[in-house]
């Protein structure tokens, strides 16, 4: 089954806990504090796999969460780091931030890694405390979190020109006289149901990659039929290749055809209007309408497309159509890559406005929480002089105590810090 797009959670691995350790041993006095750092969390790393062409592994595996990096421990032995999580995609797969629908990442580089979720750092251990008044500190620092997030995938197949039209027009019949690729094909509707990629070789170093997009037909850029699946897949091609059958068997007017793909490439993005378009005139062997056909020829002159007489069937026509096409690719600019509208570490990290902290009054209670708050709180031994001395110095530094006077807090009130209560002293 063909699947092209896929909403997925990916989460970084945490930082390890820094360790609280004293050296201890025999003979040696005064060891001091020997607590090693916590290991780095792991990254979420994406990966183009040009052996991909669907991702439909993403359809039972929605969760992808790398590893945590390791505690420290004693004798100044920091963690290991967390394993990082390669993920597997196919080349051209678009990344958009689930909550804001902003494109992160294009992963239409082969041979590069991108990390779309980093690891936290690690904690520092007891050692990196202590200093010349502070010999002995009894507090570490946690970890910091991983980043994590909620992903869209979204698959728009690289292809140099695309093959577009109505069902049943040929367009599987032409991709594979001119390639190795091997569609489905059979005298119905809706016989292609996913796109078909393949290579056209005019010569030696000289080839193009060729897509059959299936089920476009009127009202495709609305949902209608298999076409807003793969309209997706035409944005990226620098030429299309507009199949219409001309004869007439079906009692189809390939003048209203024309039109109605046009249109609903239009609709469904304005700057397909503008991409550069050759016609190719199908089953130009079993014309049952010459009259019809005239009037088809009349309408594309006027509008200034080139036009093509093929047959697919039988190959009339045809090696001259695709060096034709690799002439006008050679005159056109590579195929498009989206540029980024966010950054990757783009809401992971706090705002600049952010200080870090909220304060709140519950029952007479200040309430002190948030991000940096609880990095800090978890990092301190409040059965500790030492540390607890660190921890009030860190309040006042980073602002928390006039915070607290402002907010109207009077000496002997309490406050509250996570599990912490104290009374306000100052």
């Amino acid at each position: 089954m063909f699947t092209d797009k896929a909403k997925i959670f990916i989460k970084a691995g945490n930082g390890g806990n820094g360790a609280i350790a004293f050296h201890r041993e025999k003979y040696v006095a005064a060891g001091g504090p020997d607590g090693g750092d916590g290991g780095k969390g792991g990254n979420v790393i994406f990966r183009v796999d040009p052996g991909m062409s669907t991702l439909m592994d993403f359809k039972y595996k929605r969760k992808y969460i790398a590893k945590n990096g390791q505690d420290g421990m004693g004798k100044r032995c920091n963690g290991k780091n967390g394993e990082n999580i390669i993920i597997l995609v196919p080349q051209g797969t678009i990344v958009r931030d689930a909550a804001s629908g902003r494109i992160i990442a294009d992963l239409s580089e082969l041979n590069k890694d991108v990390i779309l979720a980093k690891g936290g750092n690690g904690g520092w251990g007891n050692a990196h405390f202590a200093t010349a008044t502070r010999q002995t500190p009894n507090f570490a620092k946690n970890g910091q979190k991983g980043n994590e997030r909620e992903i869209i995938l979204e698959l728009k197949l690289l292809a140099d020109a695309g093959l577009v039209g109505f069902p049943n027009v040929g367009k599987s019949t032409l991709l594979s006289r001119t390639t190795k690729a091997n569609p489905k094909i059979a005298n119905y509707h809706f016989t292609t149901l996913e796109p078909n990629l393949g290579v056209v070789e005019i010569g030696e170093h000289m080839s193009f990659v060729l897509a059959d997009i299936p089920g476009i037909v009127e009202g495709a850029s609305e949902g209608v039929g298999l076409g807003h699946d793969f309209l997706r897949h035409i944005e990226r091609t620098r030429l299309l290749i507009h199949v219409v059958d001309v004869s007439s068997i079906e009692g189809r007017d390939p003048i209203e055809d024309f039109h109605t793909i046009n249109n609903e490439l239009s609709k469904y993005n304005i700057e397909l209007e503008k991409r550069p378009q050759i016609v190719a005139a199908n089953k130009i062997d079993i014309i049952q309408d010459m009259e019809v056909y005239e009037k088809f020829k009349k309408e594309i002159k006027k509008l200034g497309y080139p036009l093509f007489e093929i047959s697919a069937a039988t190959g009339k026509g045809v090696n001259e159509l695709m060096k034709y096409t690799f002439e006008q690719l050679n005159k056109l600019p590579p195929i498009l890559t989206y540029e980024p509208e966010m950054e990757i570490d783009e809401g992971f990290e706090i705002d600049n406005t952010d200080i870090g902290f909220s304060i709140t009054k519950e029952d007479n209670v200040y309430v002190v929480s948030g991000s940096w708050i609880e990095a800090v709180g978890g990092s301190i031994n409040f059965s500790d002089e030492e540390s607890l001395q660190y921890f009030q110095r860190a309040l006042k530094n980073r602002g928390v105590i006039d915070a607290l006077i402002d907010a109207g807090i009077k000496e002997g009130e309490t406050v509250r810090i996570g599990d912490l209560e104290f009374d306000f002293v100052w």
